[in-house]
């Protein structure tokens, strides 16, 4: 076909992606999803005991620590020579399975070509691929290719959740320089050199209760609380005023409210629950700051209303240059590997937000599967060959980076 992509193999690259085993790819995927790890709900240790038999299995160095009980982190490493390495990112639980499976999600089926099963696409068929691809690069220098740093694969608990295993590894002492991490979320093979961050303000309310047939004598929760939900509204459109090429902006969403004691009483408390999405630059401390000054100028707070205003999650968001040449190798390994490809933005967060803030790290996102359309919902499945492909991908840019 006219227009089609020609890969641009070096002897030495094709020989070692023709070494991936589609088989070994579905069988550790199985493997994964099978050993369920719900998170709320569970815990990780089941599917972080497969993945740490079947990286030893391959000779990499492995490391695995509790970060809470049966929560356990694991690094597994592929030495290479003393200059920076490549990180691969990724995260063993998964969201609960949820209702309307049409089967059961821990029972693993295939069919024309996909699996079934909650975490095929997020995250346990893209951390198969990255194993795969260090199986692959741990041959290459049976083909006269020696890597000149480590690779590694980080798969952090609590990614769906509070994030509890990315914070404990970036906050212990570095063993290794690394020129960039591939975080092997699902982006349907996209590149996403940019991801928002994202917070969680949770806002307590409290007034005075009364008699509502005389409310002048209490001071209601509940106004209080409507009134900053609209200074919210008005600073989400304010913020919409100046949109970034990459990342748009930041936003804000009220995900939750409760209030009041009954209704012929004035409303002594209300709580909100609040999504700020962050742009790179962004403190989610920092906005808090800036809405409890907001409701202070307003006079919100006072005459017998008080308000707590606390950051219960945070994640940070980040951005990597389009030319950075972590963008650039991925770029040209995707392609390589028989897949067109883009590069921009993601609206999610992701864990890959701590690596580049608190390492300083340049990260990118890549892997098989689509967040939108098969993550987080009844019959999450992902295509085998979009494995294969995450893979082949995987191995292209640790040579071209590493080599």
């Amino acid at each position: 076909m006219s227009g089609e992509h020609v890969p641009e193999l070096s002897p030495a690259e094709q020989s070692l992606v023709d070494l991936i085993d589609e088989a070994a790819v579905t069988a550790l995927t199985t493997a994964l999803v099978e050993a369920p790890s719900e998170n709320p709900g569970g815990t990780e240790g089941a599917a972080v005991e497969i993945l740490e038999k079947a990286c030893r299995a391959l000779g990499f160095a492995v490391d695995t620590y509790e970060v809470a009980a049966e929560r356990p982190n694991l690094i597994a490493t592929l030495p290479g020579g003393d200059g920076p390495g490549l990180m691969f990112l990724g995260h063993s639980d998964v969201v609960p399975a949820g209702p309307n499976w049409t089967a059961d999600p821990y029972t693993v089926r295939t069919r024309d070509g996909r699996l079934y099963g909650r975490g095929t696409t997020d995250m346990k068929g893209g951390i198969a691929s990255v194993v795969a691809a260090m199986s692959v690069l741990s041959r290459a220098r049976d083909f006269g290719v020696g890597l000149s740093g480590p690779v590694r694969l980080v798969c952090t608990v609590d990614e769906e959740e509070h994030g509890i295993g990315v914070r404990d590894f970036v906050g212990r002492p570095a063993d290794s320089e690394f020129l960039g991490c591939i975080v092997a979320e699902p982006t349907d093979m996209q590149i996403v050199r940019g991801c928002r961050g994202a917070s969680y303000i949770e806002i307590e309310v409290t007034g005075r209760a009364a008699h509502s047939g005389r409310p002048a004598d209490g001071r209601s929760a509940i106004n209080a609380a409507a009134a900053i939900v609209d200074f919210i509204r008005a600073d989400h459109e304010h913020l919409h005023e100046t949109l970034d090429d990459l990342l748009g902006c930041g936003t804000w969403n009220v995900g939750t409210i409760q209030g009041g004691q009954g209704i012929s009483v004035v409303a002594p408390t209300c709580s909100l629950g609040i999504d700020r999405r962050l742009m790179p630059f962004e403190d989610p401390h920092a906005v808090a700051g800036d809405l409890r000054k907001a409701i202070r100028d307003r006079a919100i707070d006072t005459d017998g209303i008080t308000v707590d205003v606390r950051v219960t999650m945070e994640m940070p968001g980040f951005a990597t240059a389009a030319d950075h040449p972590l963008v650039t190798a991925a770029v040209g390994a995707v392609t390589d590997s028989g897949t067109a490809t883009s590069v921009g933005g993601w609206s999610a967060a992701c864990d890959g937000g701590f690596v580049s803030r608190d390492l300083g790290i340049p990260s990118i996102v890549l892997g098989p599967g689509n967040i939108n359309t098969d993550a987080h919902q009844p019959d999450e499945s992902v295509a085998i060959a979009d494995l294969v492909t995450a893979a082949k991908a995987y191995t292209l840019a640790g040579l071209r980076l590493l080599a």
